[in-house]
């Protein structure tokens, strides 16, 4: 039984300020003491590490695409058991979800599946009564969301914030929160996205900081929190990793991280560790050895490519992880990782295991995937299905080995990746909570060695 108070956090449209409010609402409680369980819906990587800043608790996803709509709430109860409060930051637009499907993978489904209030954040900058008709649009548009009150955002002035507030009195719904326009709390971004807190560190710290103290100075915390505590009990059990592993040693497998490889799950390294193995995280960028007893070697998503000349450099790591990868050791490589294993990457040579060349490139390739293992791996028998998502600005050529990794179904058939010895390397991103027996398989793997 789940009775965690929550707060899903959406918007009419992308760009509206939800990770500015959601991050400093989690800032802002988690200054009065308060255990703040963060979440987001949707793949994205980037938005929980700042969520993780502000709570000092992992940041997690709610996917129900790649993890099915019957995970999202034991992954929820997962994450917020023994927390005072949880919020959610949602995705894109409330009801927009994967192409095509629906509802499916939309903030909107998240809050019903929860059974959790919804805040809207309204970027008023160019609206005064119009702001009205918007939210009483989103409102009503599904009978099953309960949308419990709005935080309007990017006010212009005393005499904006009251032409907007009287305009919602006749919405019913109450104005939890008003934030002027503040660019100084701003967070960069780039091709991806916001850049990642790893690569910001100081100045991550202090725009959270910031975030809270103007979601504080600004919104109803004390009305939030009533809120919040309006979501009912939900039946579902915790998800959990628990697994029991065979007797014996605990195979090392070493997890890349630092500012280059920040794209991870943390329910990967659970599932890991409850297979069996010791995970012990590396940087690429400075470690010049794998960890001591590497049996096995996971290199997730980031930006190789903003660090390149610095990865490149690092030569006794490149043949560290080359010497690993020609053993025959089990290596899973996402995106990131599949660049790092590659030739070279912008014409920098990188650690060569895979016959192929990446650059950057103009298109952003992003979407959800439905796969299908072409081959026996280390992570997959073949014929295994996993949905998965892709989200880069690059080009790997050739974008296939002669055994490649998968073959896609989603949105044109192609195959895709490389399976080589013991490598297993692509772009698909995946969420291994979906498929608990990936990291088995990955372990046990590591363990024959």
């Amino acid at each position: 039984m789940v009775s965690t108070p929550r707060l899903v956090i959406a918007a009419p449209a992308s760009n509206s300020g939800k990770t500015t409010v959601a991050t400093g609402l989690m800032a802002a409680f988690a200054a009065r003491g308060l255990a703040v369980s963060p979440h987001k819906v949707g793949p994205d990587y980037i938005d929980p590490g700042y969520h993780s800043l502000a709570t000092g608790r992992p940041g997690r996803n709610l996917d129900a695409y790649m993890c099915g709509p019957e995970l999202v709430a034991p992954l929820f109860a997962h994450g917020a058991a023994g927390c005072d409060l949880a919020v959610v930051e949602g995705v894109m637009g409330l009801y927009d979800g994967a192409s095509g499907q629906g509802e499916l993978a939309s903030t909107a489904q998240v809050a019903k599946l929860l059974r959790a209030p919804v805040v809207l954040v309204v970027d008023a900058s160019s609206q005064s009564r119009s702001v009205a008709a918007l939210v009483h649009g989103f409102a009503s548009w599904d009978p099953e969301v309960r949308i419990g009150g709005v935080i309007l955002n990017k006010v212009a002035s005393d005499r904006h914030e009251a032409l907007l507030r009287d305009a919602l009195d006749e919405s019913g719904l109450p104005v939890l929160g008003v934030l002027r326009r503040a660019p100084q709390v701003a967070t960069p971004s780039r091709h991806l996205g916001l850049v990642p807190v790893a690569e910001r560190q100081g100045d991550a710290v202090d725009a959270v900081r910031a975030m809270g103290e103007r979601v504080r100075a600004g919104c109803d915390l004390d009305a939030l929190m009533a809120l919040a505590r309006t979501a009912p009990t939900l039946a579902d059990e915790a998800w959990e990793p628990a697994y029991a592993p065979a007797q014996g040693p605990r195979p090392v497998v070493a997890v890349a991280g630092g500012a280059a490889f920040t794209f991870a799950y943390a329910e990967h390294a659970e599932l890991l560790t409850a297979a069996g193995a010791e995970v012990v995280v590396f940087d690429p960028l400075r470690d010049e050895k794998l960890p001591a007893g590497t049996a096995g070697l996971v290199i997730g998503g980031g930006f190789p490519e903003m660090y390149a000349p610095e990865l490149s450099a690092n030569e006794p790591l490149r043949r560290a992880v080359t010497e690993l990868a020609l053993s025959g050791a089990p290596v899973a490589a996402e995106c990131a990782g599949l660049l790092y294993l590659a030739r070279e990457l912008d014409g920098k040579p990188m650690c060569g295991v895979l016959d192929a060349t990446a650059r950057m490139s103009e298109r952003l390739t992003l979407g959800y995937r439905q796969a299908v293992a072409v081959s026996d791996s280390p992570l997959a028998a073949a014929g295994t299905r996993l949905r998965g998502h892709e989200f880069h600005r690059t080009v790997l050529e050739p974008g296939a080995g002669p055994v490649p990794a998968w073959g896609m179904h989603q949105p044109e058939r192609r195959v895709e990746g490389y399976v080589q010895r013991g490598v297993h390397a692509s772009y698909l991103h995946t969420h291994w909570a979906a498929s608990p027996e990936v990291a088995r398989r990955f372990v046990e793997h590591c363990r024959a060695r």
